[in-house]
């Protein structure tokens, strides 16, 4: 890899922000908070009388989270309960409660239905208000640089397998290349020598999500193609790292 993609990826990797969980500590499915920022953003940009300012996942109780059955990614949260904290604008010709009541149910509803986010709450604050009224808001793009390397695995080498077992599931739009910093998509390794728990080896692949399905169910469905796939029926994770 040049320095130039070195570091197009590095940067690219830090833009992720947390790597969320997606579902319960069994699915082994997180989600890049970068990508979860952008869908929540879209979803809910028609609600009226507000606008969306800053927004961040995290864990509603560090200490209320789980271990996951599988490995996670790295630097990754636990499974656990998640807390959605934003702030927005707000128009003055309603009460702020009600304006902001909405956009918080708008907020959870994208969040569990869309994405399949485990949210207990979400704290929302009003921080200004809006002197025209309500303005469209273009939901940022998640900008996914093609950095995937495609010839990282021989044709029919258990990575190319888990790559085509991946794409096949519908909803998946891409194999992706971000968290490890050299292009590759999946990640294949085995488990530290002594552990009590089986299968032997681990797989981590990295993909983006189109739109139509819930993103947790896609996620499932990956980790099920893929541990299909190989012979030896490997624990997976999955890493949604775009939402489109």
């Amino acid at each position: 890899m040049s320095a130039d993609r070195w570091t197009q990826a590095v940067r690219h990797q830090l833009g992720l922000g947390r790597l969320v969980p997606l579902g319960g500590p069994r699915d082994g499915c997180w989600l890049a908070e970068s990508a979860a920022r952008s869908a929540l953003r879209q979803a809910v940009q028609s609600v009226h009388g507000v606008r969306l300012g800053s927004l961040r996942v995290e864990l509603a109780d560090p200490d209320g989270s789980y271990e996951s059955a599988v490995p996670a990614p790295p630097s990754a949260l636990p499974p656990g309960p998640l807390r959605i904290v934003a702030e927005c604008a707000a128009a003055p010709d309603e009460p702020l409660p009600t304006a902001a009541s909405r956009l918080r149910a708008a907020l959870n509803g994208a969040a569990s239905d869309g994405l399949g986010l485990a949210v207990a709450e979400v704290d929302l604050r009003v921080t200004a208000l809006l002197d025209d009224g309500p303005e469209a808001e273009t939901a940022p793009g998640h900008s996914e640089p093609d950095i995937a390397d495609g010839g990282q695995a021989k044709a029919d080498s258990d990575e190319e397998r888990a790559g085509r077992a991946a794409l096949s599931v519908p909803g998946v739009a891409r194999l992706t290349g971000s968290l490890g910093g050299l292009g590759r998509a999946v990640h294949i390794g085995e488990r530290p020598e002594g552990a009590a728990t089986l299968p032997r080896r681990h797989v981590r692949i990295e993909l983006a999500v189109s739109g139509g399905r819930r993103v947790l169910d896609v996620a499932r469905d990956v980790r099920t193609a893929v541990t299909e796939a190989l012979a030896d029926d490997p624990s997976v994770a999955v890493l949604v790292t775009a939402v489109s």
